[in-house]
Formats: structure tokens, C-alpha cells, sequence
């Protein structure tokens, strides 16, 4: 099952669809404003035991809390979240914003989920961005491989994303920092006395020309 639905669409979010089947087992109902979970929910209904369902949304998805927070860790403890993966931004037409992917299956038998994150790797178009062929066969490669791969994606444990109240940011799992070069402060200090150094000699420079003319400064 694929699915790209509209992001904060509205629905009709009346107490009575506690009693639905689709939504019954979460306890919470998502805010009228944002149907992102009210879509997840109704197609989780909708897949077999065997099928695997991949649904495309935005990072609010990940971490906003209240409702949407409880149907999170619900269908995490559930085991159905399978593997995330954080998409560029400007991918799409029609919106810019980053998106993920959501991979949800109902006969997981481990109890990790793999996080990628992707954000960083596209190649960068005059509209908007795209993803190469290479970057898609390292999405896949590192999906079927599930392991840790640096500053690109990590398999969290049950564990670390409960200490995460559930929180499924990716920043919070793969670390993409890139240290910044360590600076030479005596080399910068050099640089700058050379800098004014050929300052005062230029204006030394333009001062002996202006006199020539006869301007006097």
C-alpha cells in the first residue's frame, strides 16, 4: 500500500469515531486541523497481515504531541512502525517542506526501527530538487541492509525511543554535525596584520597621487 495524503487536511473528528474500528483502538481522536493520522490509521485497518504500507507525510508526523503524540507511541508499541526515512526539502510539486516516509508492517517480528535520514543527499534542480538513481539505491540498499550507517541512518531499539517520550525526530538518532574546521588563530592574527599592512600602504599610496593633483586631504 502507497500513500501520499494532503497535509493539514480537516476532518470531521466527532467523538463518536472512538466507537469506529479504525480508530477504536488508539483512545484519542487527531484534531480536526490535521487528518495526517486519521489517514495512517485508516490504512493500517486496510492492510493485510503480510502487506506493507508506505505512506508519505510531513515531519510534524514525528513529533507533535497531545493526540497525535498518544497514537504515536500506541502504534509503536503496537510494532507496526517499521522504518523512517527523511526525505529532502522541495521534493514534491506543490510544497517545499521536507517529508518523510513512514514504512508500517503487521507481522514484524523485531522490535527496533530503522531511521534514515536522507535529507542531505539530492541533486538540486532549478524548481526543485531530485533524487538521483544513486541516491534511491543507497534509500534502498541501506533499508534492506538495516544497520547503522554514519551520519546517514541507525537502527533505535524500543528502548532508546521510549527514552525519547516516543519522539521520532530523526536529529534525535542519526547525528549528520560536520565539526567545523579548527581555526589558527596566530595564522588569522598574521593575516590581519598583513591585511592592514597593505591598507596603510595603499593609502599612503593614493594620498602621494592626490598631492600630484593638488588635492589636499
Amino acid at each position: 500500500m502507497v500513500a501520499n495524503p494532503p497535509y493539514s487536511a480537516k476532518w470531521d473528528n466527532n467523538e463518536s469515531k472512538l466507537k469506529d474500528p479504525r480508530f477504536s483502538d488508539y483512545g484519542k481522536l487527531v484534531p480536526a486541523s490535521k487528518a495526517e493520522y486519521a489517514f495512517i490509521l485508516h490504512s493500517l485497518y486496510h492492510l493485510n497481515t503480510e502487506g506493507t504500507m508506505a505512506i508519505v507525510l510531513p515531519h510534524g508526523v514525528l513529533f507533535r504531541g497531545a493526540a497525535e503524540g498518544k497514537i504515536r507511541e500506541t502504534l509503536i508499541e503496537k510494532n507496526y512502525l517499521d522504518v523512517l526515512i527523511g526525505l529532502p526539502a522541495n521534493l514534491f510539486y506543490g510544497t517545499s517542506i521536507p517529508t518523510t516516509i513512514l514504512v508500517f508492517k503487521k507481522n514484524r517480528t523485531n522490535r527496533d526501527v530503522l531511521f534514515i535520514d536522507a535529507s542531505n543527499e539530492f541533486e538540486k534542480g532549478k524548481n526543485q530538487n531530485n533524487l538521483s538513481e544513486e541516491n534511491i539505491a543507497k534509500i534502498i540498499d541501506t533499508y534492506r541492509n538495516r544497520v547503522d550507517v554514519e551520519k546517514y541512518a541507525h537502527v533505535a531499539s524500543l528502548e532508546e525511543i521510549k527514552k525519547n517520550d516516543y519522539n521520532l525526530n530523526i536529529p534525535r538518532y542519526v547525528d549528520t554535525f560536520e565539526e567545523e574546521e579548527e581555526l589558527d588563530i596566530d595564522e588569522i592574527n598574521r593575516m590581519i596584520e598583513q591585511d592592514n599592512r597593505d591598507i596603510a600602504a595603499l593609502e599612503k599610496e593614493i594620498a602621494e597621487q592626490l598631492a600630484l593633483l593638488g588635492v589636499k586631504l
